[in-house]
């Protein structure tokens, strides 16, 4: 990559740690200022370790390392108070936002017609409308700068049904259907929309789906239908990699497309 990146400021959610934390690492790899927002606490739901308040200092430490400003803000992408605060500072602070990876999200297991109302409704708040809340506090300030590059991480379930993560999918599919439509609405802004949609990546959601099933990250990966390619998942380096070709301007045209890093497991 290029210094093409180098300077722009790339607001990014679920940031702590996983998908999130490898993307602002390698976006400030690039010279890309970092706003890393995350919940920083645990949840009775899904019950799995969410990110934590040293994983985001340690987070700004790499990113100064790297010789980027970075900020880190503790919050939940369902408070609109929150999102708004933060946004707020991030332009005071940095005067723009050109990258917005809406990376928060949350994954259980459970049958449709079994779960709680309750669970349906924390994994499409914090899945699909968490997104949408965020999208809707920094869209303005992309319109004013006419450019911008929004990047939904969606999942293979936001391209197909799965057994016992019909929440999950439904709130994946809706991300995929936002993502088309904020590209229909934002291209006249030069604002750019792209969903990514990776297979199981080596997280800590990754770990503690698993630990919920009474089982190790292998035998759950033994058991799904399976990667065409011989890996049981992909590295969150992987996804980070694919956020970074997506905000530059190699991927200048990319706009309103499903991006997939699923090693051929839909293919299978």
């Amino acid at each position: 990559m290029t210094n093409e990146l180098t300077g722009k400021v790339a607001f990014i959610t679920g940031a702590a740690h996983g998908q999130g934390r490898a993307a602002a690492i390698a976006l400030a790899a690039e010279g890309v200022h970092i706003a890393a927002f995350d919940i920083a606490k645990a949840l009775d739901y899904p019950g799995y370790s969410l990110g934590n308040a040293p994983e985001l200092q340690s987070l700004q430490e790499a990113c100064v390392k790297a010789g980027v400003q970075c900020f880190t803000y503790a919050g939940d992408v369902r408070d609109d108070n929150a999102i708004t605060s933060a946004v707020n500072d991030v332009q005071e602070k940095l005067g723009r936002v050109d990258i917005l990876f809406n990376n928060a999200g949350i994954c259980a297991y459970g049958i449709a017609h079994e779960m709680p109302e309750e669970e349906w409704d924390a994994m499409i708040d914090i899945n699909l409308k968490g997104a949408w809340l965020v999208g809707r506090r920094i869209i303005p300030l992309m319109m004013q700068q006419k450019s911008g590059v929004i990047i939904n991480n969606s999942s293979i379930a936001g391209l197909r049904g799965m057994n016992r993560l019909s929440h999950y999918a439904a709130s994946k599919w809706g991300l995929t259907g936002l993502t088309k439509s904020w590209a229909i609405e934002l291209a006249p802004y030069n604002i750019r929309a792209v969903s990514i949609h990776p297979t199981g990546v080596n997280t800590p959601m990754n770990d503690g789906l698993a630990a919920l099933e009474g089982a190790t990250p292998q035998e759950i990966a033994e058991r799904s239908a399976g990667n065409l390619l011989p890996v049981p998942w992909i590295e969150p380096e992987d996804v980070a990699n694919a956020v970074v070709f997506l905000a530059s301007d190699k991927a200048r045209y990319i706009t309103g497309s499903s991006f997939v890093l699923d090693a051929g497991l839909l293919t299978r």
